[in-house]
Order: C-alpha cells, then structure tokens, then sequence
C-alpha cells in the first residue's frame, strides 16, 4: 500500500467563540472572545496529548478563523504552515470538499478551520452516519463555536467524496 493510500485524518473545526463586529466594522473583522481563545489553545492540547500532529492546515481569511488556528498552535500543535483559503469563507459545502481534494498528495492529517453552516454540513456530508455513535449522538446536538470534528478516510486526497468518511470524534469546547 501506498502511503497516499494509507488512513488519513480530516480535523473539521467551526472557529472559535469570536465577538461581535463593532459598529460599522466588518463580518470578517470580529475577533476571538478571551474564552474562544482560551478554548481553541485547549483543543490544540488536546490535539497534541492525542498524537494528531498537522500536516495541513488551512483556514479561511476571517480574523477569527486565523485566530483559531494561532490559539491551536500555541496549545501545542504547531508543526505546518498555515494556507489561507478564501473559500472557506462564505463558500458552500462543496469547497470545503474541493479544499480537501488539493491537500498535499502525502498529508496525512489536514486541519480546516471555517465557519457554520458550512463545516457542520461537511461533516455530515462526508461521514453520511458512517463512525463513532457517540460522536454522531454529540454531532446531533449541535456544531458550536469551537466545535471540532475527528473525521478518517481511506485513499487519496483527490479521490475524497462525500460518503466516504467515518466520524470518529466530535469535540466541543
């Protein structure tokens, strides 16, 4: 078996808990709350105390997106660079797929970080009841910010399709 057949591992997260936009100010400007903040550098510990090192990481250019992925790195999971897809941003459910179907041939673990509704609905999409009960029951309840979704598939990244997936973890903060 080929590496780029081996198991990969998709991190699907909703960005962390971010305040308002300030009068006048922008959607794509509002910040991380200190608890959002807080949050996410827990996740990336946890990331971390579970072995799950990045290979990828892509978020979309809203502020607190690319927060969340600092607050990640500074918990501890710090190995890639950061790609800054505009896509993720106000794109549908189907870049979220594309987005994955670019990752490097030899990634093993790619984190995405977006916004709701669109990451929720990849999750389903992807693992369509396939996985863990427990996560799919944690799943059900809801995608908060700060969620994030532990998501295995089996081939290569530009054969990935929805369906394909199991969920394997749901985590939120």
């Amino acid at each position: 078996m080929t590496r780029a057949a081996e198991s990969k591992t998709i991190v699907l997260v909703r960005h962390a808990e971010a305040a308002a936009a300030p009068p006048g100010g922008q959607d794509a400007e509002r910040v991380l709350t200190e608890q959002g903040q807080e949050r996410a550098e827990a996740f990336g510990r946890w990331l971390r105390a579970h072995g799950m090192g990045c290979d990828e990481v892509i978020t979309s250019p809203a502020a607190r997106a690319r927060q969340t992925v600092e607050a990640i790195a500074c918990g501890g999971c710090a190995e890639a660079e950061v790609q800054v897809e505009r896509r993720l941003y106000e794109g549908e459910v189907d870049d979220v797929l594309q987005v994955l179907r670019e990752s490097t041939p030899d990634a093993e673990l790619v984190l995405v970080v977006g916004h709701a509704p669109t990451v929720p609905a990849a999750v389903s999409l992807l693992a369509d009841g396939e996985g863990a009960d427990a996560a799919h029951e944690a799943l059900s309840l809801g995608f908060p910010p700060g969620a994030a979704a532990v998501l295995r598939y089996q081939g290569q990244w530009s054969d990935l399709s929805f369906g394909a997936a199991s969920l394997e973890d749901f985590r939120t903060p």
